[in-house]
């Protein structure tokens, strides 16, 4: 990869030059999600990320925030609970609502998952001086508020 783009570059050049430094990353991560047990597809996964981010959320939100729609996801659901890492439950508060959780073995594969990414982050980062460590934390701050929905 080239060195850091002057400020008067145009913003294209930047862009591809974050983008293949990006894959560094997006390699890393993918890497340390094929090591979990049992083998899930990148959505089952990500349903599990977002239903540990958001204990009780029900099958409308979460096809929302998986960019999917409700009977691809209601599937999706049934599989990942025949496997044991899912729950549907109903809240006493509402009956008609359904919540979904992660189950004990659940939680232990999203935690295990993020164990080996911060290994194999850790494992990178050592082989950076501490400036670097601290610029590199410093941009992903401010891109990942930049490519914040909610923050534009």
């Amino acid at each position: 990869m080239k060195g850091a783009a002057p400020p008067d570059e145009p913003l294209d050049l930047v862009a591809a030059q974050v983008a293949e430094a990006a894959g560094a990353v997006v390699s890393a991560w993918q890497h340390a999600s094929r090591s979990v047990f049992p083998r899930l597809s990148s959505l089952q996964l990500d349903a599990l990320l977002i239903v540990r981010r958001c204990p009780g959320i029900n099958l409308t939100r979460l096809a929302d925030e998986a960019g999917t729609r409700s009977p691809a996801v209601s599937r999706l659901c049934d599989r990942l609970e025949a496997a044991g890492l899912l729950r549907r439950e109903r809240p006493a508060t509402n009956r008609r609502e359904i919540e979904l959780v992660l189950t004990p073995q659940g939680l232990e594969l999203v935690e295990a998952l993020f164990a080996r990414r911060q290994r194999l982050f850790r494992e990178a980062l050592s082989r950076m001086a501490p400036a670097e460590r601290t610029a590199l934390v410093t941009g992903l701050h401010a891109f990942s508020t930049a490519g914040d929905d909610r923050a534009g």
